[in-house]
């Protein structure tokens, strides 16, 4: 199936587009005191090895805004700042060079405090998300709407969407999260109906794995199987690591993003007569420090082995304690159950560059 995706307007975070047909980034966010620089750093580092493409982090005073410089000098991907309520937070975050900033115009008040946060914003050519979930829609829209549901926050996105256009600000792009996985399929269908901003995906506060992996994956993997949405965030109560891994696997699942190792592994049955999932285990964990746009393929028996698995570019398809190692469908040597792991690392490394 070809995902044809919505074009959007096209926005930057820095070197990182979003819209267009530009692809699906992965964004996270850190769990670290933002002015703890070296934790921040470290974790950033750690999300950039994993493959996220944009990273946010909570600004919740001046000494986190005066961090916004040196961790950029230390990282190599786009920052973002999450701010609420203060403006003159979102200030500082500007006067240190944030790449993009999570706001809501509601909640920072005044329109004048909104006009010289938009003002910043254009001077350094910032972009902005506004970000609506369930938790945060404007009463008047609860009032009008009858409650949380689709229209109200769709609308209310609406509302902050029009108070920056009428500071002549379009550099936007918006979320409309709720932790109801079916609230945010339906919020987010409407909002793609009536705008062509870029957006946001995410399920809120979707719970630790492997419950919020599911509702997540449930979510943002729907609407961009509909070809809805730009950018995407797995929210976790976790590491976020998992956040950027689960982000991938995604994308990577829907043909949306090809890079890195693809493994895919029967789920065993009486046929295995090996300890599949132990070697699988141990593989992934090999697999993950390796830099190569690949596919492999695990299999615990021949009904599922080369010719299952033939579109992988090489496998592994068990027997009696013992294996085959395959590249494109073709067996190329046999091994015991010891050994076999090592034996397909051996022909992985010859396909490198």
């Amino acid at each position: 199936m070809t995902i044809n995706r919505k074009k959007t307007r096209q926005v930057k975070v820095g070197n990182v587009y979003i819209g267009g047909d530009a692809p699906i980034s992965v964004q996270s966010m850190t769990n670290t005191i933002t002015k703890d620089i070296d934790s921040t750093v470290k974790q950033i580092k750690k999300l950039e090895d994993a493959g996220c493409d944009i990273i946010r982090f909570a600004v919740n005073d001046l000494d986190d805004a005066k961090a916004i410089g040196p961790i950029k000098e230390r990282i190599n991907i786009p920052t973002i700042s999450d701010i609420q309520y203060d403006y003159k937070l979102a200030l500082a975050a500007c006067e240190n060079n944030i790449d993009g900033m999570r706001i809501n115009p509601g909640n920072i008040g005044a329109k004048w405090k909104v006009k010289e946060v938009v003002e910043a914003c254009k001077d350094k050519g910032i972009s902005i998300r506004i970000g609506v979930n369930s938790g945060s829609i404007k009463q008047e829209f609860l009032d009008k709407y009858k409650g949380v549901n689709e229209n109200s926050i769709v609308y209310s996105a609406l509302d902050e969407i029009e108070t920056l256009e009428s500071l002549n600000f379009t550099d936007i792009k918006v979320s409309l999260k709720a932790s109801n996985v079916n609230l945010s399929l339906d919020s987010y269908r409407k909002f793609s109906e009536i705008s062509d901003y870029p957006l946001h995906l995410g399920i809120t506060e979707a719970g630790p794995p492997p419950i919020g992996i599911i509702k997540s994956s449930i979510g943002i993997g729907s609407l961009l199987a509909e070809g809805i949405g730009d950018t995407i965030r797995v929210s976790l109560t976790a590491d976020p690591i998992y956040e950027v891994k689960v982000g991938k696997e995604i994308l990577k699942s829907l043909g949306l993003r090809n890079e890195g190792i693809d493994l895919i592994s029967c789920p065993t049955c009486a046929r295995t007569k090996v300890n599949l999932i132990d070697i699988v285990d141990k593989a992934q964990k090999r697999l993950d420090s390796l830099d190569m746009n690949l596919k492999v393929a695990m299999m615990g028996c021949a009904v599922n082995g080369p010719g299952e698995a033939r579109e992988a570019d090489i496998g592994i398809a068990c027997g009696n304690k013992s294996g085959l190692i395959f590249k494109k469908g073709k067996i190329i040597k046999k091994c015991p159950e010891d050994e076999l792991l090592n034996q397909l690392f051996i022909e992985i490394d010859k396909m490198k560059d």
